[in-house]
């Protein structure tokens, strides 16, 4: 993108991607975190946290949230998915699951950031992960027993996410 922040590229609702997520958690009651970077996200005044630990990638921010959500359940929505609904959020919080992850599944591959997360489960085999080199979301999600969350045509196109200039507004 460029060197700018997805999360505060404009989603087709005129606001940045951000700030229309973090209001739809608000919504359901959610404690929003912006996880990784968050020097951009500054003026939106939520609480941030670096990833932990640094420069293993996505894994690294993963880790940090599950740490921070301790004992509970932690939700990641990527910031760069602008057309995800409240409903899909909701949809994803109230889904009964006893699997240590409720995630969705597009194009035959894990969503690691629409998930839903029981952090005292998944943290001790991502730690583990992370130490021995595995960085791989998509490996996490199949080592915890990740369960699929049902999703139809419209729910699946809701989390499509902008990669590159050319997806923005597509």
């Amino acid at each position: 993108m460029g060197g700018a922040a997805k999360g505060l590229l404009r989603a087709p609702s005129g606001e940045a991607i951000v700030t229309r997520l973090a209001a739809m958690l608000d919504a359901l009651g959610a404690e929003v975190v912006l996880v990784g970077d968050a020097g951009a996200y500054a003026s939106l005044g939520r609480e941030a946290i670096a990833d932990e630990p640094a420069g293993i990638g996505p894994l690294g921010g993963t880790i940090a949230l599950l740490r921070r959500a301790r004992s509970g359940r932690a939700i990641a929505v990527a910031c760069d998915m602008p057309y995800v609904s409240q409903a899909l959020v909701a949809k994803l919080a109230g889904t009964a699951s006893g699997a240590p992850i409720l995630a969705a599944r597009r194009e035959g591959r894990w969503e690691p950031f629409f998930a839903r997360y029981d952090a005292a489960r998944v943290l001790p085999i991502a730690t583990a992960r992370a130490a021995r080199g595995a960085r791989s979301l998509h490996g996490l999600l199949s080592e915890a027993g990740a369960a699929e969350l049902a999703l139809d045509a419209n729910e699946a196109a809701e989390l499509r996410d902008w990669d590159t200039p050319d997806d923005v507004g597509a």
